[in-house]
């Protein structure tokens, strides 16, 4: 999967404070991402966020 810091992921799951939408901030074996409801910080492997993962959007742009 083509991801890349400062993409912004839409995730199957919603977190508690109710957003979908993800901010990626690392990537490599895991990944570090940030809510962009709560600015909640994260780190995940790449596998678990690889399957919940929805859609990416990139510049504005659905990928």
């Amino acid at each position: 999967m083509d991801i890349r810091i400062n993409d912004r992921l839409t995730l199957k799951n919603q977190h508690p404070c109710g957003s979908f939408e993800w901010q990626v901030l690392r990537i490599g074996m895991d990944f570090k991402i940030r809510c962009l409801g709560c600015g909640h910080e994260v780190m995940l492997p790449r596998s678990k966020v690889e399957k919940k993962i929805k859609k990416i959007v990139r510049d504005g742009q659905p990928v």
